[in-house]
């Protein structure tokens, strides 16, 4: 990234929807694009490529959303195992029970490429615009 040209808008905007799906008591999932040797998730849950986690804080232990990577502790059929994504990896994030959220394209390099809510990822065929 050169030095004077804006960051990527895609870490912000990925915290702004946890926090605002949490703070309304919804749950938070995101849909990951697993296919790539930077996303470290359990194999056997990844389904087309890609992997749904609920990163609630009742979920999850350690909860980093950063500028680059989210990672996390939490157990998957009752094993722990340390999940690490790279930002750009992440695809949608949504609230379980109402499915009010962003889809965000694969690239985004190009933050332009964000939409809200009208190409929906598995499973949500049912993602509202969040106003």
């Amino acid at each position: 990234m050169a030095p004077n040209s804006p960051k990527s808008k895609r870490p912000y905007l990925l915290r702004a929807l946890y926090d605002w799906i949490v703070d309304s008591n919804l749950t938070p999932y995101v849909v990951v694009a697993a296919n790539s040797e930077q996303v470290v998730v359990p194999g056997e849950f990844v389904s087309e490529g890609r992997i749904i986690l609920n990163i609630s804080p009742l979920a999850v232990h350690n909860l980093a959303l950063g500028n680059e990577v989210l990672t996390f502790e939490g157990r998957f059929s009752g094993n722990p195992f340390a999940v690490s994504a790279p930002i750009a990896n992440i695809l949608t994030i949504y609230a379980k029970e109402t499915g009010e959220g962003m889809v965000f394209e694969m690239d985004s390099g190009d933050d332009s490429k964000v939409e809200s809510g009208n190409r929906p990822a598995r499973p949500g065929d049912h993602l509202k615009v969040v106003k």
